[in-house]
């Protein structure tokens, strides 16, 4: 490592620290030739697959995109951000630990869609709609039936009494 103040070739490190939830090692250097001390942050690099899309077209991968997919399909739900970051966490963990250096979009979608099961019925719904190109009631329908918890009727609504 240079030193960032003579430009010398000769640092030393003097501590070593996890920081950022153990994703990162802070060290303090010091610089042999003039004393000075510096601090370096180390990560690891690690490198996202490209996305195919259905066009067969290559582009990398977009976290913001996810995540603003998934912010549509969340808008005025009652999910935290913390909730969705972690599934964006979860999500770009599930592609990194396939080891592809390729991902398909369908897989991406796929992915989206099993987070958002487990965070809100309806966002799932609303993305779902969407990426499977929804024509009619009777799709949204038969989404709904199959997202419904067994043994429960649907259409039947709870009785009021006076």
């Amino acid at each position: 490592m240079h030193c960032p103040f003579c430009g010398a070739n000769d640092t030393r490190v003097t501590d070593s620290r996890l920081v950022a939830d153990g994703d990162q090692v802070r060290r303090r250097r010091q610089c042999a030739n003039c004393h000075e001390r510096f601090t370096t942050y180390e990560t690891a690099e690690l490198i996202m697959p490209r996305v195919v899309k259905s066009d067969g077209s290559r582009e990398s991968f977009d976290e913001a995109k996810l995540r603003a997919g998934m912010l549509r399909a969340l808008e005025k739900r009652p999910v935290s951000a913390e909730a969705i970051e972690a599934a964006v966490e979860r999500i770009r963990q599930q592609l990194r630990a396939q080891g592809e250096r390729e991902v398909n979009a369908r897989d991406i979608g796929e992915a989206v869609m099993n987070a958002l099961t487990g965070l809100d019925q309806v966002a799932y719904i609303r993305f779902a709609s969407v990426y499977r190109k929804f024509q009619d009631l009777d799709e949204f329908r038969a989404e709904i039936d199959r997202l419904a918890p067994k043994g429960s009727e649907s259409g039947s609504a709870p009785s009021e009494e006076p």
